[in-house]
C-alpha cells in the first residue's frame, strides 16, 4: 500500500512539474527577457511587455509546444488508466498499457527539451535556460523512471 501511495505521489508530481514546465514563462531567460513557448516577456522602462515568438523558426516552435502539450495529455491519461487498471486489471498481470502510455510522455517532453536545445537557442551567448527548461529534463526523468515502474509492476495477488 506504501508502495502504491508512493507511485502516485510520484507520478502527480511529474504531471505537476510537466505543466509548471509547459506553462510558465522562464525556458529561457535574461536580465531583460524571459521566454517561454508561447511568448516573450520583455522588461522595458521597469514594465513587462509580452511579445510574440516571431524570431523563433516556426516549425521547430510548434513542435516544442506540441509535444510538451502532448507530455502534459499522456501523463495524466496514464494516471487515470492506471487507476482504471487498479480495480480492473486481473490480480498478477503488469500495468503494460499505463506503462506504455508513460513512456510515450517521456519522450515527448524529451523531444521538446531536445528540439529547444538544438534549435531554438544554439547561438545565443547572452542568457541562459531558465527553471522551466530545468523542469522539463527533470520531468523527463522522473516520467522515464515512471513508464520503467509501471512496465515492472504487478498487480498483488492476494
Amino acid at each position: 500500500m506504501l508502495m502504491l501511495g508512493g507511485i502516485v505521489v510520484l507520478h502527480v508530481t511529474t504531471i505537476i512539474l510537466l505543466l509548471v514546465a509547459t506553462i510558465d514563462n522562464a525556458w529561457w531567460v535574461t536580465d531583460t527577457v524571459s521566454t517561454d513557448l508561447w511568448g516573450k516577456w520583455v522588461l522595458t522602462n521597469s514594465v513587462w511587455h509580452y511579445t510574440n515568438l516571431k524570431d523563433y523558426p516556426e516549425e521547430y516552435l510548434q513542435t516544442v509546444q506540441a509535444t510538451s502539450v502532448l507530455a502534459c495529455i499522456f501523463s495524466i491519461l496514464a494516471l487515470f488508466v492506471f487507476v482504471a487498471q487498479l480495480f480492473t486489471l486481473p490480480k498478477g498481470q503488469r500495468f503494460t498499457f499505463t506503462g506504455i502510455l508513460q513512456l510515450i510522455a517521456c519522450l515527448c517532453i524529451m523531444i521538446a527539451a531536445a528540439i529547444y536545445t538544438a534549435e531554438l537557442h544554439a547561438e545565443d551567448t547572452q542568457g541562459g535556460y531558465g527553471h522551466s527548461y530545468i523542469l522539463a529534463w527533470i520531468s523527463f526523468v522522473f516520467t522515464f523512471l515512471l513508464a520503467i515502474v509501471y512496465l515492472v509492476l504487478r498487480k498483488k495477488s492476494e
